[in-house]
């Protein structure tokens, strides 16, 4: 028989303003096998846990309900004050009247009869619990961190630096990411690569850390310090180990007329490249999409050439396995397409450019050499306009593929580019009409205010309806200053666009290997907003810089930082200790199906042939699934697929989950 303490909290006025706490206890106190019912305005304090700890002594419970809040808050909290009272931890469970009650409602009556609804079937599960002990498992001390970006580059330093070795798997033939493609960074306009290369450099140079460029992860397979992860390294087409980075065969190469998109196919380079000057590793590829020698078996300049004999025709993709004890997502973001923006004229005029490609015209290794010139014709435009807010915010995603949300970055950096353009320029008229500004960031508000009020800058509360190109090759741009009450009408030379971001491509189907959490956005879910804010609810996966959420350089310097940190903690560690919430299988009633294995998202459950004695006395041998502890982490997907209803799970068991229907329906 058991005897069960209960415990109901009035997390201040969260709970206790909608839920009558004293009748909850009271109601709750008539259950069966309940022994000790109290409550108490913060059960999670010292004090609360404290009355948890002697109620388990002195009235020799072996169970406990705890009516609070959510479990994710402070499950492990109240576990741990069982396990310090001498009761098993997993003979506690929590009944959510805050989140499941307070919150919703706003009728006490109805909430407090929800309350002890909740805290009944939290009983009627204790009655069912069963002691529970949890295993071991080693944790691999190796991370690896999938972005090359600024986020992924810190975080690999961080874990380096700790004494920890780490991979980073970059898709692109060079780590550096967006930052590469910068001229300065706001609020201090200092220069991207005179930030930026030193730290790819101390990557290469570092000997903790190894760089699969030109690389993707393919499969992940594991759990929380034991990671097993398969990594295609694409064929580039030289040999890395004998390449020395010289350059010459991209001068060489007959084929000179592809896009350059390092430089957003504002120029061309040859099939054979290096994306830019300080690539790190500094190693030729070839593009199998334009390379005469690979398409049609002609030409072979570049290997004619080549004194270090590196490049290689027949080089295929190859194949790494790897085990890990943390992974780190750092996948960046990209700006949206913004070709169904008919009414900007971005895909009828070259001389509508986005902020990225303004960055790249500005840039002293872009395509014009730093020289702000029109893409259209070569000539210096002498009035800009700069559009804010395109594709963001615009209150649900539409069929443009808008974003709901603020891109956080844009209003900075148009003040950037607008600064720096009056500074080189001063003939130069810069308009930029803005829904409002947003500048949360140290020291952002002042870096704007300078761009108004000392350089000049034309800031225009309002939006722009039409940019429409004329025979003259201006830009006619019409829009509303909604402060004076006019529409306007401005002869513009260039037009650039402050294109909403979103998460990289790669984000979603990489969340679906990792088995993390996303958001209707594709940005990757945090385990808790506010107090996980670096880590997925997946362990052992955390979130590294803008793959989680739109930043600047600097926050997403230091959420690099924060998400090395946690890794470390986790590295640092020789054991873990396992989920003792996991499924097993019962053999008589398993059929073989094998259903609960392709469910399974950790690869925990594998069969085995099984002889099982008859009735008549015969043998026959039967196959059965059998699960691997270590390796299960009781999401209970193989439970809800067993048609048969063979596999169970530890802690919440199909009679467990049914007495709690049964007493919330009685």
């Amino acid at each position: 028989m058991q005897r069960i303490g209960v415990f109901v909290c009035h997390c201040g006025t969260n709970i206790a303003g909608t839920v009558d706490v004293k009748a909850v206890a009271e109601a709750l106190k008539n259950e069966q096998g309940v022994v000790f019912s109290t409550e108490y305005q913060y059960m999670c304090s010292e004090a609360g846990q404290s009355i948890i700890k002697n109620a388990i002594k002195e009235h020799k419970l072996t169970g406990v309900v705890v009516c609070s809040c959510s479990p994710r808050m402070h499950e492990a909290t109240f576990r741990k004050t069982a396990s310090s009272a001498g009761l098993n931890p997993y003979m506690v469970e929590i009944a959510n009247i805050r989140e499941q009650c307070s919150w919703i409602h706003k009728d006490m009556e109805k909430a407090t009869e929800k309350a002890i609804i909740l805290g009944r079937a939290a009983i009627a599960k204790v009655h069912l619990n069963a002691p529970l002990t949890a295993g071991e498992s080693p944790v691999v001390k190796r991370a690896l961190v999938i972005g090359g970006g600024i986020a992924g580059i810190q975080t690999a330093l961080d874990i380096a630096d700790a004494g920890f070795e780490v991979d980073i798997v970059e898709k692109k033939p060079t780590i550096g990411g967006k930052m590469t493609q910068l001229d300065k960074t706001f609020p201090t306009l200092d220069c991207a690569a005179c930030i930026l290369t030193p730290k790819m450099v101390d990557c290469a140079q570092n000997e903790k850390i190894k760089i699969y460029s030109y690389s993707e992860v393919e499969s992940v397979s594991g759990f929380v310090g034991n990671f097993s992860v398969k990594i295609r390294k694409k064929a580039r087409y030289v040999d890395e180990t004998k390449c020395t980075g010289c350059g010459l065969c991209t001068e060489k190469c007959p084929m000179k007329k592809v896009p350059n998109e390092f430089n957003l196919g504002m120029n061309n380079r040859s099939a054979i490249y290096i994306p830019f000057a300080q690539a790190v590793p500094k190693i030729a590829t070839i593009d199998p999409d334009h390379c005469n020698m690979l398409k049609n078996g002609k030409c072979g300049v570049c290997a004619k050439i080549c004194t270090a004999g590196a490049i290689n025709y027949k080089q295929e993709d190859e194949i790494v396995e790897e085990k890990y004890g943390a992974i780190i997502a750092a996948t960046g973001y990209n700006p949206i397409n913004l070709d169904k923006y008919d009414e900007f004229a971005y895909s009828q005029s070259k001389d509508v450019i986005t902020s990225l490609e303004f960055e790249r015209l500005t840039n002293a290794a872009g395509p014009t050499s730093g020289k702000l010139l029109r893409p259209s014709d070569g000539v210096h435009p002498h009035t800009i306009v700069f559009v804010q807010c395109v594709g963001s915010r615009c209150g649900a995603e539409d069929s443009k593929g808008g974003k709901s949300y603020c891109s956080k970055i844009c209003c900075m950096y148009t003040a950037k580019h607008a600064m720096l353009t009056r500074e080189k320029y001063p003939d130069t008229d810069v308009y930029v009409f803005y829904i409002d500004v947003r500048t949360p960031g140290k020291n952002f508000d002042e870096f704007y205010r300078r761009a108004a009020e000392e350089y000049g800058v034309h800031y225009i509360k309002g939006m722009v309806g039409k940019v429409m190109p004329q025979a003259d090759g201006k830009l006619l741009v019409q829009g509303s200053d909604l402060i004076a009450g006019e529409q306007l009408k401005i002869n513009a030379d260039l037009v650039v666009l402050a294109a909403a971001i979103e998460p990289d491509k790669s984000a979603r189907p990489l969340a679906t290997m990792l088995t993390a959490s996303m958001d209707t956005n594709d940005f990757f879910t945090e385990a808790h907003p506010k107090l996980r804010p670096v880590e997925s609810p997946t362990a052992g996966i955390f979130l590294s810089g803008a793959c989680q959420g739109p930043k600047d350089i600097p926050e997403t310097v230091s959420q690099a930082s924060a998400a090395a940190a946690k890794a470390i903690g986790l590295l640092c560690k020789d054991k873990l200790t396992c989920n003792p919430c996991v499924a097993h299988s019962d053999e008589m009633m398993c059929n073989g199906c094998s259903q609960c294995e392709k469910v399974c998202p950790y690869g925990a459950i594998s069969y085995e042939d099984k002889e099982f004695r008859m009735p008549n006395r015969t043998t026959a041998i039967r196959r059965v699934a059998k699960v691997n502890p270590a390796v299960c982490q009781g999401c209970g997907a193989c439970t809800v697929t067993c048609p048969s209803g063979a596999m169970d799970l530890n802690g919440f068991s199909n009679r467990q989950i049914m007495a709690e229907v049964d007493a919330i329906c009685r």
